[in-house]
This record gives structure tokens, C-alpha cells and sequence, in this order.
């Protein structure tokens, strides 16, 4: 049997009887998302190194442990360290600059939930930090770890399923 859905490429993901995403950027929260304590979590920069091939790749984080810079510098990635003041709002505004409808975030935080709110794609995580509880209403997709929300936009049928109405 034939699959209804069609695919172009990773950042082309068409939801059926809801809508198209063309996404050129793929926006990531770091701890409690992509690091735990400061380290980027196994696995984790593979994935990363798999989607840049179709997505830029931006981490938005304060950097409270101080371990970003090493932890991703092999990686072709672009890091953005945000002031401790009003984070949600500089994600926001980071994810706007780079244009609502292009842009998938990924985020477990509170400081996460205006980006997650206002991108084409949103999936939040909920791993060893735990999760604020109003991203569950907020976000697209919820995944119980980030392999797995990773892997959504790897393979895009997955995620097609889970959304298409």
C-alpha cells in the first residue's frame, strides 16, 4: 500500500488535512534539551550532524554551567548565548528574526514556551530536568526525550502521523 504522504526533503514536511512546513531552521533549547548538567547528551550530536544537512542549526542558551562552546564546537552549529534577563523573550525574538514559518524549536523550559508557541513546528521534551507544564498545550508534538524528537525530523512519516487530522 501506497503512503499518502509526500516528502521532498527533512525540512519539507507535509501534514495531511493541516499544513505544509518548509523549514530552513531547526532551533534548540540546550539544558534540559540537548545537554543534561552541561553535557550534550549520547547520540545527540550525530542527530545534529545528520539535520544540518537540510536545516541551519541554532542553540539559544545562557550557558549556566559554561560548557556550550566546548561541548558543540565540532559541531556545525550556530550558538547564540542569551542574557539572563527575560530569556523567553530574546528566544522570541531570536526565532522571529529568522522567520516564524521556517523555524522548528525544540524546548522543555519556561523560557522556552514563547518560541515554542510561535514557530511553524514545535516539540517539546520532557528528560531528567523535567518540563514546565504549559509547553504540553503549547507545542505541536511532546516527546519523552530528545533522540526521539530528533529523530521525528529525521524521519518525517513519523511525525506526519502523529499530526495528520
Amino acid at each position: 500500500m501506497d503512503c499518502p504522504f509526500q516528502y521532498r526533503s527533512i525540512n519539507y514536511i507535509e501534514i495531511p488535512g493541516d499544513k505544509t512546513i518548509n523549514a530552513k531552521h531547526l532551533v534548540l533549547d540546550y539544558n534540559g534539551t540537548i545537554a543534561i548538567d552541561g553535557l550534550v547528551m549520547k547520540d545527540v550530536p550525530e542527530l545534529l550532524v545528520k539535520l544540518s544537512i537540510h536545516l541551519n542549526i541554532h542553540v539559544l542558551t545562557v550557558d549556566t554551567f559554561g560548557t556550550v562552546q566546548k561541548e558543540l564546537k565540532e559541531l556545525p552549529i550556530t550558538i547564540k548565548i542569551i542574557e539572563p534577563a527575560k530569556q523567553d523573550k530574546q528566544k522570541l525574538n531570536y526565532v522571529k528574526n529568522l522567520g516564524l514559518p521556517n523555524v522548528i524549536t525544540i524546548g522543555n523550559g519556561k523560557n522556552d514556551l514563547l518560541m515554542l508557541k510561535k514557530s511553524a513546528l514545535s516539540i517539546g521534551v520532557i528528560q531528567a530536568e523535567g518540563a514546565f507544564p504549559p509547553i504540553l498545550n503549547a507545542t505541536h508534538v511532546i516527546c519523552t526525550n530528545i533522540i526521539d524528537a530528533l529523530s521525528l525530523l529525521i524521519n518525517p512519516k513519523r511525525l506526519s502521523a502523529t499530526l495528520r487530522n
